[in-house]
């Protein structure tokens, strides 16, 4: 009697290159071999119709996605929702580029050939708690700070070249006062260069007061939300609500996606990096991770500098050792991300968090 071999369940990766208006998906096997591409529209059917097709192709071990955090964002959020495995894929090198050429469907395979490879191995962030709440408001609350830093600029900038008698008592002033001067201008007809700079004072000065009040309700809407979703963090020493904001951005909704401390203090860019060669053992600093993540952590170091005598008998001995102020810096910043990812990790453990309307 002869058996007949039962066919194969075919094993896939998907690899997506994602673009505002549409995404192009190529789907590899478990050998890597090429079976099948497919191009759909970013909307919600398009989002349904990728999934059906890769299903229908056989078993999805992983969809890996590029611009989780941008244009891939909703694609990434349905295929979770829907049960599938998500991994988060960087854009494709540019020595990738020069050999293979720039083609969507090319991306697409190399985003499935690194999940392939275990290159990429990240899951990426969820976007669907608190945390992206905070991640929208400190975004508007950026902007602006920004907004308001160049309004200030703006208005010491025309000082210079104002008219003397415009320009005359308003040199020396600080920010407050040069704004409260100005809001109190009459330039009367514009007819003249010095009424003309009392009216653009009076405009920027109206700007500013306006930047700042928007500034002060996103501040205490950060404040709220921080200390519903970490208050752990928000004791921590040196931690105020736009540090903890920037922190729990950097780990998202899902901190258990971090496997370990050192992946959180990469993520931050304060772990340090090999750069040995030959008889050369040595490391450089890490300039990469997220920025915000590792200026937060140097704002909680200086605090701690300034206020925390256990951090400053910790300057005093390194830098007696022979190390420089940098040094020790890098070194407190790699600590405080230890003890922030063990906050981090505690919250991910969490079942009970504080539900927000009670607040």
């Amino acid at each position: 009697m002869v058996s007949r071999e039962e066919p194969r369940v075919l094993s896939l990766v998907i690899g997506v290159d994602t673009h505002k208006d549409e995404h192009v998906a190529v789907a590899l096997d478990q050998l890597g071999a090429r079976r099948s591409q497919r191009r759909i529209p970013a909307s919600a059917q398009g989002y349904l119709d990728l999934e059906r097709w890769a299903s229908s192709l056989g078993v999805v071990t992983a969809f890996g996605i590029e611009g989780t955090g941008s244009y891939g964002a909703g694609l990434a959020r349905f295929l979770v929702g829907v049960g599938h495995t998500v991994i988060e894929v960087n854009r494709s090198d540019r020595s990738a580029r020069r050999r293979l050429g720039k083609s969507d469907p090319t991306d697409a395979e190399l985003a499935a050939r690194a999940v392939l490879s275990r290159v990429a191995h990240t899951a990426p962030k969820s976007g669907t708690a608190e945390v992206e709440m905070i991640r929208m408001l400190k975004s508007a609350k950026n902007s602006a700070t920004k907004a308001r830093t160049q309004a200030m600029n703006q208005m010491k900038m025309l000082l210079v070249t104002a008219p003397a008698e415009v320009r005359q008592g308003l040199d020396q002033l600080t920010a407050r006062s040069l704004v409260s001067r100005c809001l109190g201008r009459r330039p009367g007809p514009l007819v003249t260069p010095a009424a003309a700079a009392k009216r653009t004072l009076r405009s920027l000065a109206r700007r500013y007061r306006q930047l700042t009040l928007e500034i002060e309700e996103l501040v205490a809407d950060l404040e709220r939300l921080t200390s519903a979703v970490a208050p752990a963090l928000i004791k921590t020493f040196g931690v105020g609500a736009d540090s903890a904001a920037a922190l729990l951005i950097a780990a998202g909704d899902n901190p258990e996606r971090l496997k370990s401390e050192a992946a959180f203090a990469a993520l931050c860019g304060v772990s340090p990096i090999p750069a040995s060669s030959g008889k050369t053992n040595r490391h450089r600093l890490n300039r990469g991770g997220d920025r915000q993540a590792n200026a937060a952590l140097y704002r909680v170091v200086i605090v701690r500098l300034r206020y925390e005598e256990r951090t400053r008998a910790y300057m005093r001995r390194r830098t007696g050792e022979g190390r420089t102020k940098a040094e020790v810096i890098r070194c407190l910043k790699r600590y405080v991300a230890r003890e922030v990812f063990v906050i981090l990790k505690q919250l991910s453990q969490s079942t009970h968090p504080t539900p927000l309307d009670t607040l």
